[in-house]
């Protein structure tokens, strides 16, 4: 059963802008494995991170870094959910995150389905 849904869509330039501008930015929404990536992947890493906040109906308390968008060895992107952020979820019934990212066109969007375990 779907418990929650969320999407989040990014301006590229916008957040680059704001990745210069506010350096701290980096550390502070991006865990250290996600920190590497290109800048398109990070838009979409923010984007899945705001996706996932949606579905869980935007609970007060979260930690940027208790989400972590990780891929398998075929690029297929995937969510890591741990602290309070898997807390909430556990009191939710989630039991399984689907989670698909794009970028065009100036754009990242992510979108986010938190599904029971039932």
């Amino acid at each position: 059963m779907i418990i929650g849904v969320g999407v989040d869509l990014v301006d590229l330039t916008r957040f680059e802008n704001k990745l210069v501008a506010t350096p701290a930015l980096m550390e502070r929404i991006f865990t250290e494995s996600e920190r590497g990536a290109k800048p398109e992947s990070l838009a979409g890493c923010w984007a899945a991170k705001e996706a996932l906040i949606k579905a869980l109906g935007n609970p007060a308390g979260l930690n940027w870094h208790d989400v972590s968008v990780t891929k398998d060895e075929l690029g297929k992107p995937s969510l890591l959910v741990t602290g309070a952020t898997l807390e909430r979820a556990t009191e939710l019934g989630i039991a399984t995150w689907h989670l698909s990212i794009s970028h065009d066109g100036g754009m990242a969007i992510a979108f986010v389905i938190a599904e029971s375990g039932a």
